[in-house]
């Protein structure tokens, strides 16, 4: 979260509504460690890694869905063994586990 803090500020002074995806566990090899975290705002405009890159697409839509209504908050996992796993790029070997939600204020 400190990676992210200064843009949560300056969103939520500008008037963003804002989610956050944090890490908040991982099993085996993963390229981010629990409290990795990314903010995407109602604009679209995104702030810090929760993979280094292998799964940030998946997660921003997941964190949209969110903003919009279109998802519950909550526990989204990415992992080697998903079907989904190589469509979004994660090939490490590991899974990584995420709580997206909206901040409220």
């Amino acid at each position: 979260m400190k990676d992210v803090i200064l843009d949560i500020e300056r969103w939520r002074t500008s008037g963003c509504r804002i989610a956050v995806a944090r890490v908040v566990a991982t099993e085996g090899s993963s390229p981010r460690g629990a409290g990795a975290a990314m903010v995407v705002n109602d604009r679209g405009e995104v702030a810090g890694s929760v993979s280094g890159g292998c799964v940030e697409g998946a997660v921003v839509t997941a964190a949209t869905e969110v903003l919009n209504g279109q998802r519950e908050a909550g526990v989204i996992s990415f992992g080697y063994s998903d079907d989904d796993a190589f469509s979004v790029g994660l090939t490490c070997g590991g899974t990584i586990h995420l709580f997206v939600e909206e901040l409220a204020w």
